[in-house]
C-alpha cells in the first residue's frame, strides 16, 4: 500500500480495491494536508464513509460520487461514521447524508459516539445511533455474505467520544486523530485526557496484535506501516515528554504553565507552543493524578 507522494483533493485515491481516501481541502497547522475521509466497501456491498470532514460542499459531493453503485451512480452509502466530534471531522455528516436519498432508499445513518459534556461548543455532535465498543459494522454482498467488517474500538484521550475502526478482513486500523502521521495529536483538557490517551494506545496495540493489522490509516497524513512499532514509538515519545515536564516542574515547582512551556518544549518550534500548551496541561493533570508532582505545583 505505497502512499502517493503528493496530496490532492480533487479525486479519491485507491488504497485497496475496497478502500479509498479522499482528503478534504482544509490543510493547516492542526490538520496537516487536510482531513482524510475514507470509503470502505465496493459497488455490490455499498460503502461506509469514515469521517466526512468539514461541511465543504465540493468535498462532500466528490465523496458522494466516489461511493458508486454498480451502474456508476453515486450515493451508494450504507453508513456514515464519525471517529469523533471535532469540527474537521463530523460537520460534513448531515449534508453528506442529505445528498444520498434515492427513490425508495433510506438515507445512511450517522453513527459514532455523542460528544461528552466536556467537549467545546464547536465540537457538539449527536449521532443518530451511538455505537457500542466492540460492535462490528458489516457490509454484505447480494448473496447475503459479509464482505467487509469494521470493528468499533472506543479510544478516549484525544476526545472523550473518540473511536477507531478496525477492518477485520484486511488488517487495517482507521485511527482518526488518535494516531497521526507526521505529528503527535493534541490532548486538550477537559475533553482530552492524557491517562485515557495512553491507555487507549495500549488498547490499540492489543487489537493490532490480535488481528495482525498491517497498516494504520490516520485522519491526517499518510498511511503508517508497522503498527505495533508505530504505537510503541508514539507512547515512548509521550512518556519521555511527560518525564521532561516533570523534571521542569520539580526544578521550578512554584512556576506556571506559561513558564514551564518553553523549558519543556525547547525542542519544538515556538510557533507550535500555543498548541503544545494544551498537551502540557494534560500532562500536568496526568502527573497530578499519579501524585508525581511536588506539593507546590498541585494547583497548576
Amino acid at each position: 500500500m505505497p502512499p502517493p507522494t503528493e496530496w490532492q483533493t480533487l479525486a479519491p485515491v485507491d488504497l485497496l480495491k475496497n478502500v479509498m481516501r479522499l482528503t478534504a481541502p482544509n490543510p493547516g497547522v492542526m490538520t496537516g494536508p487536510g482531513t482524510n475521509s475514507y470509503l470502505v466497501g465496493e459497488p455490490l456491498t455499498g460503502f461506509i464513509a469514515i469521517d466526512p470532514g468539514p461541511a465543504d460542499q465540493d468535498h462532500l459531493q466528490r465523496l458522494w460520487q466516489a461511493a458508486r453503485h454498480a451502474d456508476g451512480r453515486g450515493g451508494n452509502l450504507r453508513m456514515i461514521v464519525c471517529t469523533h466530534s471535532h469540527p474537521d471531522h463530523s460537520p460534513g455528516a448531515q449534508p453528506l447524508q442529505a445528498l444520498c436519498p434515492q427513490a425508495g432508499a433510506e438515507p445512511p445513518p450517522i453513527l459514532g459516539l455523542p460528544s461528552a459534556p466536556s467537549a467545546r461548543a464547536a465540537s457538539a455532535f449527536i449521532p443518530e445511533r451511538a455505537l457500542n465498543p466492540g460492535e462490528v459494522l458489516q457490509l454484505r454482498g447480494p448473496d447475503g455474505q459479509v464482505r467487509h467488517s469494521l470493528q468499533v474500538i472506543h479510544t478516549p484521550g484525544h476526545a472523550a467520544n473518540h473511536i477507531c475502526l478496525l477492518l477485520e478482513e484486511d488488517g487495517l486500523l482507521f485511527s482518526g486523530d488518535h494516531i497521526l502521521n507526521g505529528s503527535t495529536t493534541v490532548i486538550d483538557p477537559p475533553d482530552g485526557h492524557m491517562g485515557h490517551y495512553l491507555a487507549s494506545l495500549d488498547t490499540l496495540s492489543q487489537a493490532c496484535h490480535a488481528w495482525q493489522v498491517e497498516y494504520i490509516l490516520p485522519a491526517h497524513g499518510h498511511v503508517l506501516p508497522e503498527p505495533l512499532a508505530a504505537i510503541a514509538s508514539l507512547k515512548e515519545h509521550r512518556l519521555q515528554r511527560e518525564a521532561k515536564i516533570a523534571r521542569v516542574i520539580h526544578a521550578n515547582p512554584q512556576g506556571s504553565p506559561d513558564q514551564w512551556l518553553p523549558l519543556a518544549y525547547d525542542d519544538v518550534d515556538p510557533r507550535i507552543w500555543p498548541v503544545a500548551r494544551r498537551s502540557l496541561l494534560a500532562h500536568v493533570q496526568h502527573l497530578q493524578e499519579l501524585q508525581s508532582l511536588p506539593h507546590e505545583a498541585g494547583s497548576a
